[in-house]
């Protein structure tokens, strides 16, 4: 719908569809109560005085509401129209070229592996800044089949990209109930209360261990912190794009993660040295000497071999367990 449409619907249905922009006039000091009128009615119908002593009048005010709402707009629609990443091959540390081109939809998960220093991250990196032949692989990353709009490059507000790396650190000492919510609040989003409590019940689904609502954020094990963020780029992040270095080493449940990454239709690119994620994702790249070696379709023999490794994965969980809770492990 256009801005100018907008003007003339009725404020209250206005305010159903699009919450956020409450939060916009009462940033004003606006009152919002039952209004029998349209959105640019309730504009006209603002007090001059009380906006001239905010510096404004209700032309400032209309093209503001008309930026703010433009912004918005556009937000939306760019983690709704992504549907693709490619990534065009550039050249590995020798100077050799990649020779590949392949695609990646939505919902798909693609693992990279290849040897400690190999490049894996050096991969993540260049889909992280969507390259253009303008980072030492010279490699390039289209968007949807095309070369992705500058805005996505470089405004923080389009970012497309959420990146969970092996190292994190919070600088807030919140709770990760308010750290979530402060999040959610900043994205506008409705019912930022429940928003929060959905994303802390799956955090703690995910966790080995897990933590109060209450908890600080900077008191949170790596592995705690890492299922809060996983659920918060699952749940809340508008990127459609997620990049994750290594999460086996994260103390979480690597299966629950990527379920619930895909079921929201992100975009997944996994660096990895776990077997057991490398072959749950639709595709791999091998990674040697900084460039893409190999893209690797995962096939239905290998698939069958996922239920042998999963059993052996939960024997070590059982044994892990077991040694933390101060067993002695004489019977195995």
């Amino acid at each position: 719908m256009k801005i100018e449409q907008m003007l003339i619907e009725d404020f209250d249905v206005f305010l159903g569809d699009h919450p956020y922009a409450k939060d916009f006039f009462e940033s004003f000091g606006l009152k919002i109560e039952d209004n029998n009128t349209t959105v640019a009615g309730f504009i006209d119908s603002t007090d001059d005085i009380m906006l001239e002593d905010l510096g404004l009048n209700k032309e400032i005010l209309l093209t503001s509401f008309k930026d703010f709402m433009s912004g918005m707009l556009e937000l939306n629609e760019d983690s709704e129209m992504i549907q693709s990443v490619t990534i065009i091959g550039g050249n590995d540390k020798s100077g050799e070229p990649e020779d590949v081109e392949f695609t990646i939809n939505r919902g798909e998960i693609i693992c990279i592996v290849g040897p400690t220093g190999s490049g894996k991250s050096r991969l993540l990196a260049d889909i992280e800044w969507l390259s253009q032949k303008d980072t030492p692989t010279k490699r390039q990353i289209l968007i949807n089949g095309k070369r992705p709009d500058k805005k996505w490059r470089f405004s923080t507000e389009h970012k497309l990209v959420a990146q969970l790396s092996q190292n994190m650190n919070f600088v807030m000492d919140l709770s990760a109930s308010d750290f979530i919510k402060l999040h959610a609040e900043s994205r506008l989003v409705e019912n930022p209360e429940e928003k929060t409590m959905l994303i802390l019940k799956k955090a703690n689904e995910l966790a080995g261990e897990p933590f109060s609502n209450d908890t600080q954020v900077t008191s949170l094990s790596g592995g705690q912190s890492r299922a809060l963020m996983i659920a918060d780029i699952a749940y809340l992040s508008k990127s459609p794009i997620v990049l994750i270095d290594e999460i086996e080493n994260a103390g979480i449940d690597r299966k629950k993660a990527l379920e619930i990454l895909v079921k929201e239709e992100k975009i997944i690119l996994l660096a990895t040295h776990d077997p057991l994620l490398a072959l749950r994702g639709d595709k791999r790249l091998v990674i040697k000497n900084g460039g893409i070696s190999k893209v690797i379709k995962s096939s239905e023999k290998e698939f069958q071999h996922l239920g042998y490794l999963e059993e052996l994965d939960n024997k070590l969980m059982t044994l892990r367990n077991r040694l933390r809770n101060g067993e002695i492990l004489e019977v195995i």
